[in-house]
C-alpha cells in the first residue's frame, strides 16, 4: 500500500492508526460496551516545515486523528512516530520535551485562553513552564511573540474578551509559538473568521513556516483554504483515507470520487445515513469490524457495483507522490472526470 511520499526529514510517521470509541449497547451501564471504530488504517508522513492537511466532512475524522497524535486519544491499532520516536502513548505518559514540540491550536481560541487572564499571563506561562523564564527576560519574550503575530506589545495588558475573533487566534498561535515547537496540530482554526480575517491568518501561517521551519498539520473542510496553504493534502471519509498527494495534484483529474464531490459544491449529506458527529457519540460511528466495501459507494458518481459495496478499495499510484483509493481504475476516473 502507498502510505508516504519520499520526501527527506519525515517528521511524522502515521502508520495504520486505527482509533475507536466504547460505546454502550443499551442504556443500562452494566451492559456490555462494544468499540466503535472512528478512524481505520490511516497512513502518512508529513516532513519538517512542510503543511499536511486533513481533509474532509464534518465526522470524518480528521480532529480524532489529531487529538490522537497529540496524545488525547489511545489508538486502537497502529503506530505513531515523532522523529522516529515511538509516541503511541497517553499525554500523560510523554515528556515535557514532547509537549513543547507539538503544540495545538483549535477552532475556538477561547478553549486555551483564560478569559480572566491578561495576554501577559498567557502567553508567560508556558515561556516559564518550558523555558523557566521570568521578570524582564519573559516579558522581552511576550512582548516578541506579540510583534511575530503582528500584533502591538501594548496587548499584553489585556484580556482576551478586549480582542476581536482573528486578534484572539493570533494570540492562541503566539501562545503555541512560545513553546518553539516543531509541530502544529491547526483544528479549523480560520473556519469560525471571516474571509479577509482569514487569509491574514492564512499569510501569518505561511509567513511563520518560512522564518522558523514549523510543520503544520491543518485541519479544514474548506478546500479554498486548503490550497491556498497546504503542500499535501489527505483527503478522508468516514475515518478512511482516500486520496493523498501534492496540492495541485488532489486539485487536478484524476481525483477521487470524494474529492470530486467535494470540489464541486459543498457536499450534501447522505439521506440514507447521517453523517457522524464527530465527537465519540453513539449516533453514527462505524462498527470496527464492518471492513469490507468502499465507505463512499452510497453516495459515489462513479459506483461500479456490487464490488463497491463488497469489497475494500485498493491504493492505485498516480504518481510517485498521489495515490488514489479506489476501485475505479484511474485511467477511467481521469477521462470521466475531463468530461464537461
Amino acid at each position: 500500500m502507498w502510505t508516504k511520499d519520499k520526501m527527506n526529514s519525515t517528521l511524522l510517521d502515521v502508520r495504520n492508526l486505527e482509533i475507536s470509541y466504547s460505546a454502550s449497547t443499551g442504556w443500562l451501564p452494566f451492559l456490555r460496551r462494544k468499540p466503535q471504530a472512528v478512524v481505520r488504517d490511516a497512513s502518512f508522513s508529513l516532513a519538517a516545515a512542510e503543511t499536511v492537511a486533513l481533509v474532509g466532512e464534518s465526522g470524518s475524522g480528521k480532529t480524532t486523528l489529531a487529538r490522537a497524535i497529540a496524545g488525547l486519544l489511545n489508538p486502537t491499532q497502529g503506530q505513531i512516530l515523532f522523529e522516529n520516536q515511538d509516541i503511541t502513548v497517553p499525554i500523560e505518559r510523554r515528556s515535557r520535551e514532547l509537549h513543547r514540540q507539538i503544540q495545538f491550536v483549535f477552532q475556538n481560541p477561547d478553549a486555551s485562553l483564560n478569559p480572566r487572564r491578561r495576554i501577559s499571563h498567557i502567553l508567560g506561562r508556558p515561556l516559564q513552564f518550558f523555558f523557566g523564564l521570568s521578570g524582564p527576560n519573559r516579558t522581552r519574550r511576550i512582548e516578541q511573540l506579540l510583534q511575530d503575530v503582528h500584533l502591538d506589545p501594548g496587548y499584553m495588558r489585556r484580556f482576551p474578551t478586549q480582542l476581536s475573533g482573528g486578534e484572539r487566534q493570533r494570540v492562541a498561535i503566539a501562545q503555541a509559538l512560545a513553546a518553539e515547537p516543531k509541530l502544529i496540530l491547526c483544528d479549523e482554526i480560520v473556519s469560525a473568521l471571516d474571509v479577509s480575517v482569514q487569509a491574514n491568518i492564512l499569510d501569518l501561517l505561511r509567513e511563520l513556516q518560512a522564518k522558523r521551519g514549523i510543520a503544520y498539520l491543518f485541519i479544514a473542510h474548506d478546500l479554498a483554504v486548503v490550497r491556498w496553504l497546504a503542500h499535501r493534502v489527505v483527503v478522508l471519509y468516514r475515518g478512511q483515507l482516500m486520496e493523498i498527494g501534492m496540492s495541485a495534484e488532489v486539485f487536478t483529474p484524476p481525483f477521487h470520487p470524494y474529492t470530486e464531490t467535494l470540489l464541486q459544491s459543498v457536499p450534501e449529506p447522505d439521506p440514507d445515513r447521517a453523517l457522524p458527529a464527530g465527537d465519540g457519540s453513539a449516533s453514527d460511528r462505524m462498527d470496527i469490524e464492518n471492513k469490507v466495501g468502499c465507505p463512499f459507494a452510497p453516495r459515489c458518481p462513479h459506483r461500479l457495483g456490487p464490488i463497491c459495496d463488497q469489497e475494500i478499495p485498493p491504493w492505485q499510484t498516480v504518481s510517485a507522490t498521489h495515490a488514489i483509493r479506489c476501485h475505479v481504475p484511474v485511467a477511467d476516473l481521469a477521462k470521466r472526470q475531463a468530461s464537461p
